[in-house]
């Protein structure tokens, strides 16, 4: 086959698994959902890891890293570094190829099937959204590592066994099929979440707090009229440390009388800062600080000696918050909530325990208009479906 031949063949193939990968991100962000679809997709685009040529493996790798996580790059203009945004996404279309480039190890589908199981349990930099499970949320099939696991067997049979025995790969097929319709446990309690529309260019300015504080009041006052018996509001919705502010605090903890609130802010303490939720209920007040912080967001996972050389110049020493040793939980009217800000409500440390109910905050302002609120969101459910967990989730998510 000539080079540019053999170079276009693998480039096409390498797009259409990337594609198949990313699909299901990309109907949920244009509001079209349809569990059929959503499980061929996810099928055909393991099949075709399995399969495809090695170079374009290399190319599959690099366009599911850039179709899943482009976004990344966007929240550097916010720290004066915008102009690295490109490189960024590059960046991550690099990370991602060279995340797959193993299967290049071999054309043997069983042998590729062992080491994408196993690049499931990997993550990159600690940044764990990217999971294979996560293509069947939103599918007929079941999101559990031992039903992956059945659908790599399943595939594998059809691809490498004789006609005649590959109805047994599409039996195994079949034990992984998750039919069951979660039911989401509704609390007992009537809870209002806030969405804001703030943009994040916005949000930081000193002349704004005012504005953005009596809004979140005003917030606050439309759920106790509605007859409310919780309120949340998204991360950070207070823009400042808001244990400095005892005028605003003592507000909310007369408020907090008629109505229970959770709202997110920042929390200084003994020189380190920490982004926190904080609970109000009966005229007290609770804190809970970020136990898992963002990669590249709120710590730089690098050895020591990079880490204030990478956070003054990328974050212009933002990305440098201090975290808690363990989940915070907070007792609403008697009922028990798991506290989550943003990326935790997406990594399993936040849901072990005895855990019925969580209550998230995040603020996706960074990263609008991208598929990032879309893949949070997508995150959350499967979370929801792993665990059996009801999460009530507030967000900044401004419109653009």
């Amino acid at each position: 086959m000539p080079l540019m031949e053999q170079l276009l063949k693998n480039t096409l193939l390498g797009l259409l698994s990337a594609t198949l990968f990313s699909g299901f991100i990309y109907f949920e962000y244009f509001g079209f959902t349809n569990y059929f679809i959503n499980s061929i997709f996810g099928i055909a685009a393991l099949y075709l890891l399995l399969t495809i040529p090695k170079k374009a493996v290399l190319i599959a790798g690099f366009f599911i890293g850039l179709f899943w996580f482009y976004w990344i790059g966007y929240s550097f203009k916010y720290t004066g570094v915008g102009y690295i945004t490109p490189f960024v996404s590059f960046g991550f279309g690099i990370v991602y190829m060279l995340f797959f480039s193993p299967l290049t190890l071999t054309n043997k589908s069983y042998i590729r099937a062992v080491l994408l199981f196993a690049l499931s349990f990997f993550e990159p930099f600690s940044f764990n959204w990217m999971k294979f499970e996560l293509l069947f949320t939103q599918s007929y099939f079941g999101i559990q590592k031992w039903q992956l696991f059945f659908i790599f067997i399943g595939l594998v049979i059809i691809i490498e066994f004789p006609k005649k025995y590959k109805i047994a790969g599409i039996f195994t097929l079949l034990l992984a099929l998750d039919l069951t319709q979660q039911t989401l446990k509704r609390a007992p309690l009537k809870i209002k979440l806030v969405q804001t529309k703030i943009l994040q260019e916005q949000k930081w300015l000193p002349q704004n707090s005012y504005f953005i504080v009596k809004q979140n009041f005003q917030a606050i006052n439309k759920a106790i009229q509605e007859g409310y018996d919780v309120v949340v509001l998204p991360e950070s919705t207070f823009p400042l440390y808001l244990n400095t502010q005892p005028s605003i605090i003592q507000k909310l903890q007369q408020l907090s009388f008629k109505i229970s609130i959770v709202a997110g802010a920042l929390y200084v303490q003994n020189n380190k800062a920490y982004n926190v939720s904080y609970f109000f209920e009966d005229g007290k007040t609770q804190i809970a600080k970020k136990m898992v912080l963002v990669p590249f967001g709120e710590y730089i996972p690098l050895p020591k000696f990079m880490q204030k050389m990478v956070n003054d110049f990328f974050f212009a020493g933002e990305a440098d918050f201090s975290h808690a040793e363990k989940p915070t939980d907070f007792i609403i009217k008697g009922i028990k909530f798991r506290n989550a800000i943003c990326y935790e409500a997406t990594t399993d440390a936040l849901f072990q325990g005895d855990i019925k109910y969580m209550i998230a905050i995040s603020n996706n302002g960074w990263f609008v208009p991208s598929i990032e609120p879309t893949l949070q969101n997508l995150l959350m459910k499967f979370y929801e479906r792993k665990y059996d967990v009801t999460i009530f989730h507030s967000t900044n998510l401004p419109l653009f």
